[in-house]
C-alpha cells in the first residue's frame, strides 16, 4: 500500500471516529457557522449534518445563549487557551431529551463542554471545536444527593408532627437573638402558651385527635405570625414564640389574636368536633434577664399565672 493509500486510510479511521464517539462534535469557524456535525449531534438534535452544514449556530439553535456563547468563545479564539461550562453552571447548550433510562427523571440532557482553539498552518485560530459531553446521570445523582441532604436537614430541623422548629433547633434560634440583644439592645418577646386541658381532649376523643388539635393549632399559629417571627414546639402541647423587635405591648396584641384565633377555630377529627382554648405567657427580654433560661422561665411564669387566671388568657409577666 503506498503512503498515500496509508493517509487516506488513517483520515477515513480517523472521520469514523469523530462520528461515532459518544461525545458531542461541533467544529465552528469565526463567524459561528458549523462546519463539523458529528453523529452525536445529529441523533439528538434531529438535525442531519447535510441540513445543518454552513448554517450559523446561533440561527440553527435560538435557545443558544448568543451573549455568553460568544463571550466564552472569543477568550478562546484570542487567547488560544481552551474554555469549560460545567452543567452546574449552565444545564445545557443544546436542550436535547434525556432517553436514558436509568435517569429518566430528567427531562433534558445534562452537559458539560469545553471549547478547544483549532490552529490553521500559520498558528492562527479561525476555527474553534466544541466538545458537548452527556453528563445526565452524574448531574441526576448529584441532585437527588442535595435533596436528601436538604430533607434529612429540614427533618433534623423540625417537629415531624406540626413542621414547626424542633425544640433544639428553637432554643439555637433563642440564643441568637439573646446574644443579638446583648450586642444591639435589639427588642424582643418571647411567647409560650400551651392548650388549655390538652388532658382531657386526649382522654375524650383519644391520642389521634389530640395529634390533629395540636396539628391544626401550629397552623393558626403560623397563619398569625410574620415571616421573621420564629415559632417552635416546645414540648407536647406547648409551643414557644420569638417575636422580633417587638416590645411587650406588641407582643400581647400578637397573643391576643392568636388567643381569639384559636378560640374561634373548631377541629373536626372523624365524628369529633372539638373546641378548645389556650392560655399564654409572655416576657420582653431586657437588662434583668440574665441568659436564655431566665428568659424563658419569665415566660413559663406568665403562662402559669394565665393558667392561675382561670385559662384562655393572656399574660405579661415582669421580673420586677
Amino acid at each position: 500500500m503506498t503512503k498515500g493509500n496509508d493517509f487516506l486510510s488513517d483520515f477515513h479511521w480517523l472521520m469514523d471516529v469523530l462520528q461515532h464517539i459518544d461525545v458531542g462534535l461541533v467544529i465552528l469557524d469565526s463567524k459561528f457557522d458549523i462546519q463539523l456535525w458529528n453523529a452525536f449531534m445529529q441523533n439528538h438534535s434531529s438535525q442531519a449534518a447535510s441540513d445543518i452544514l454552513g448554517k450559523n449556530i446561533f440561527e440553527a439553535f435560538p435557545e443558544l445563549p448568543e451573549p455568553w456563547f460568544r463571550r466564552k468563545a472569543q477568550t478562546v479564539f484570542e487567547l488560544q487557551n481552551q474554555a469549560f461550562t460545567t452543567w452546574e453552571q449552565r444545564p445545557y447548550l443544546f436542550r436535547f431529551k434525556n432517553y436514558r433510562p436509568i435517569t429518566s427523571l430528567a427531562e433534558f440532557m445534562y452537559q458539560n463542554s469545553t471549547i478547544i482553539p483549532l490552529k490553521d498552518t500559520r498558528g492562527e485560530v479561525d476555527h474553534i471545536c466544541l466538545i458537548v459531553y452527556d453528563v445526565t446521570e452524574v448531574a441526576v445523582n448529584r441532585i437527588q444527593i442535595q435533596k436528601a441532604n436538604e430533607k434529612l436537614r429540614y427533618l433534623s430541623r423540625t417537629d415531624g408532627l406540626t413542621g414547626l422548629l424542633n425544640r433544639k433547633t428553637w432554643e439555637s434560634e433563642l440564643d441568637t437573638e439573646f446574644e443579638r440583644f446583648k450586642r444591639n439592645q435589639h427588642t424582643a418577646s418571647l411567647i409560650m402558651f400551651d392548650i388549655d386541658h390538652f388532658k382531657k381532649i386526649n382522654d375524650n376523643y383519644g391520642h389521634p385527635a389530640g395529634d390533629e388539635v395540636i396539628r391544626q393549632t401550629a397552623k393558626v399559629l403560623l397563619d398569625n405570625l410574620r415571616a421573621i417571627d420564629i415559632a417552635g414546639r416546645y414540648g407536647g402541647e406547648e409551643f414557644a414564640v420569638i417575636l422580633t423587635d417587638t416590645n411587650s405591648e406588641g407582643a400581647l396584641v400578637v397573643a391576643e389574636r392568636l388567643r381569639n384565633a384559636i378560640g374561634n377555630h373548631t377541629v373536626h377529627y372523624e365524628d369529633f368536633v372539638i373546641d378548645y382554648t389556650i392560655s399564654i405567657g409572655i416576657s420582653e427580654i431586657g437588662s434583668d434577664i440574665n441568659n436564655k433560661t431566665n428568659w424563658i422561665d419569665c415566660a413559663d411564669k406568665g403562662l402559669y399565672q394565665a393558667k392561675n387566671n382561670g385559662r384562655n388568657n393572656s399574660v405579661v409577666y415582669r421580673e420586677s
